[in-house]
Formats: C-alpha cells, structure tokens, sequence
C-alpha cells in the first residue's frame, strides 16, 4: 500500500466518522425545526384573538373609568347639596335659639329654611338631568 492509498483510506474513514455525528445532529436539527413550525402556526392562530380581547378589554375597562367619573361627579353635587341644606338648617337652628322673638317668628323662619333647603335640593337635580349612578 502506498501513502496515497493510506491517505485516501484515513480520508474515507474520517468522512464517514463526521456522517456518523452529523447524522444524530441532522436529525434532532430537523425535529426542533418541524416543532418550531408548529409552534408559530399556533401562534399565528391564537394570537389575533388574544389581541382583539385585549382591545375589548380596554374598551371595557375605559368605559368603566367613564362611569365612574361619571358616578364622582354626581356625588360630589349631591354633597354639595347636602351641606348647603346642612347650612340652612344651621342658619334656621341660629336664628330659633338666638331669637327672642315670639313662637311664630320661630316658625316663620323654620319654614324659610326648609323652603330653601328644598328649592336647593330640586335646583340641583333639575341641573344634573342624569340619575347618580352615572347610568
């Protein structure tokens, strides 16, 4: 045998040495991208509507913060409401222990303050126009 043949036979032996490990890798290489592939055409499928119930969620959740603003605003003028009443009883409660007047003096000016803890009290719902539960 020649250094030709010796060399040509130490190149067929490497050669099919590295098919030997390339083979295995080959393989697995094609297995993860048959996976792959899989993987995004499910992702390709369940990502569109997985965006638009997101999109439908924060259209839910903004209509929500609406309404609550909404819900604010209207207890803020029922409160305002409130202590404007609260003010007039104050101010008729003043006037009854404060005043020696006669009993009908007292009356007179209970009903001035209740008439005008009511006028406030239909001043402001007929303003808002809208019940308080921002519905």
């Amino acid at each position: 045998m020649t250094i030709v043949e010796i060399a040509a036979i130490f190149v067929a032996v490497a050669f099919a040495v590295l098919v030997g490990y390339l083979v295995p890798v080959l393989i697995q290489v094609r297995k993860t991208v048959t996976e792959s592939e899989q993987l995004f055409s499910k992702l390709n499928a369940e990502v569109p509507s997985l965006v638009v119930e997101l999109r439908a969620m924060s259209q839910n959740l903004n209509d929500l913060t609406d309404q609550v603003r909404g819900g604010v605003e209207h207890a803020a003028v029922l409160l305002h409401a409130v202590g404007e009443v609260g003010e007039s009883v104050q101010e008729v409660h003043n006037v009854v222990r404060g005043s020696s007047g006669t009993l009908l003096t007292n009356v007179a000016s209970m009903v001035a303050g209740f008439k005008a803890a009511t006028q406030v009290m239909r001043d402001r719902m007929k303003h808002e126009g809208e019940p308080h539960n921002g519905g």
